[in-house]
């Protein structure tokens, strides 16, 4: 590294690791030096453990990412745990600020009755599984059921419901895992219910998914007319909407025009009904839900449960209310937000605490499970702007500068340490293996499996 240089260490390598690491290497003054510290062997978090295989052009902003990690004072550290092979003091005594980038983790959780069944599944458990996310490439996932559904009206709840009624042929030339394309090819899904507690008119997700269920093979997406039956606070909601819940709207119609066509399986959407329980004795047999109302109380619109009670017979549930970062031993926590406490970026010691002059924090772990890839490039932008502006109107805290920086301690730890050399090997491989199988990629799923495809080329 250069001794010269402002040093950053940044946790995470998603996609607010890689824009905050470009926007620091953007200019020269303060010249800095970046190092990247990721859990697993392979860089981009949810870019590549996240969007659904079918998804290929959205995974293309790797490419921006690989070009930043070419930069001579760029350095990966792969499969490093912070908390676990690297603590926070490691960091604080070598580098003039850490940025913790390392994103949700966890998925918020129902709080129902009947939610830890056999068959009650997190949407995050799923999406990692068909994506060959070493963490969930052994989950189990019980395809023989022939009703599911998905609690949750997000983009993550619409990729689950579309790679469970997506013909596996057409996945068959991406890059899912094939463990999980294996599984799907027997799959015996036919119905599944994308269930939503608010209206068509607050739908989380955005034109562009729900677009798509127009167009799948064999499938028959459908809503009941009720659901387009806006109630006055929606509609005056809508009057004043942005361009891309209008166009949700007009997709949501034509759904509904297209209907019941006879195809083998059925996407059904539903909105204003809550699970309030998940019945069943040792697994899953159906849903207890609630019907709701728009109601407006203290100026915000909000879903209200109703006297009206109804019960759906399905073998199987996904949640998906939102991702939730998970607290590290050491950092300060919101329990509330489950993120890092911060004023634009800069940490806090606590909620509503004294700012820490080392540490910042970007993406996920810090604003919430909120926006898409690009929202995080803004994000960074604001975190780097306010460190900067701190080099600038204060003196930089110098960090208690031991002997030797990251590499001499990782070394001396006989830490098996990814460098982004390594992990454009381990590139090679999967892209070349995918297409001798006309896939765009074949995943490696193991850890050790990637260490030892590294080692051995």
């Amino acid at each position: 590294m250069n001794d010269s240089a402002k040093r950053v260490a940044i946790v995470g390598s998603g996609p607010a690791a890689f824009y905050s690491a470009m926007e620091l290497l953007r200019h020269d003054d303060p010249m800095v030096s970046v190092d990247m510290l990721e859990r697993l062997p392979t860089p981009y978090g949810l870019v590549r453990g996240g969007v659904a295989p079918d998804h290929e052009k959205i995974k293309s902003v790797t490419k921006i990412f690989e070009r930043a990690a070419g930069h001579p004072r760029f350095r990966f550290f792969g499969n490093v745990e912070f908390g676990k092979d690297i603590q926070r003091l490691d960091l604080l005594q070598r580098y003039h600020a850490v940025i913790y980038a390392f994103g949700s983790r966890t998925d918020r959780h129902l709080n129902i009755i009947g939610e830890t069944l056999q068959g009650s599944h997190a949407a995050t458990e799923f999406v990692g599984w068909y994506n060959g996310h070493p963490d969930y490439r052994h989950h189990q996932f019980d395809l023989t059921s022939k009703r599911v559904a998905i609690i949750g009206m997000g983009n993550v709840a619409i990729d689950c419901a579309r790679i469970l009624c997506q013909d596996p042929e057409n996945l068959a030339k991406t890059d899912i895992a094939q463990h999980a394309l294996e599984a799907l090819r027997q799959s015996e899904v036919e119905e599944v219910f994308l269930i939503g507690r608010r209206g068509p008119v607050q739908a989380a997700f955005t034109p562009a998914e729900v677009r798509e269920l127009l167009h799948l093979p064999k499938v028959d997406a459908v809503m009941r007319a009720s659901d387009l039956e806006l109630d006055e606070h929606s509609k005056e909601e809508l009057s004043k909407a942005s361009r891309n819940t209008k166009l949700n709207m007009e997709i949501l119609q034509q759904i509904h025009d297209q209907g019941d066509r006879g195809n083998p399986r059925k996407l059904h959407l539903c909105f204003l009904i809550s699970p309030t329980k998940i019945e069943g004795s040792e697994r899953v047999k159906g849903l207890e839900l609630v019907h709701n109302e728009i109601v407006k109380e203290g100026g915000v619109l909000r879903a209200k449960a109703t006297n009206e009670v109804m019960h759906l017979n399905v073998d199987m549930v996904f949640r998906s209310i939102g991702y939730m970062g998970e607290a590290i031993t050491g950092l300060p926590f919101d329990d509330r937000r489950g993120t890092l406490p911060n004023d634009q970026g800069q940490l806090l010691d606590g909620v509503g605490g004294k700012l820490l002059n080392q540490e910042y924090t970007a993406g996920w772990i810090k604003r919430g499970p909120s926006g898409v890839i690009g929202t995080n490039k803004q994000d960074a932008t604001e975190t780097v702007s306010r460190l900067k502006k701190n080099w600038q109107t204060s003196p930089t805290p110098q960090p208690k500068l031991v002997h030797h920086d990251l590499l001499d301690l990782l070394k001396e730890k006989k830490s098996q340490f990814v460098s982004f050399e390594d992990w454009k090997k381990l590139d090679k491989f999967e892209v070349e293996l995918g297409q001798k199988n006309g896939k765009s990629r074949h995943k490696i799923c193991e850890v050790p499996e990637m260490l030892d495809l590294i080692r051995s080329t």
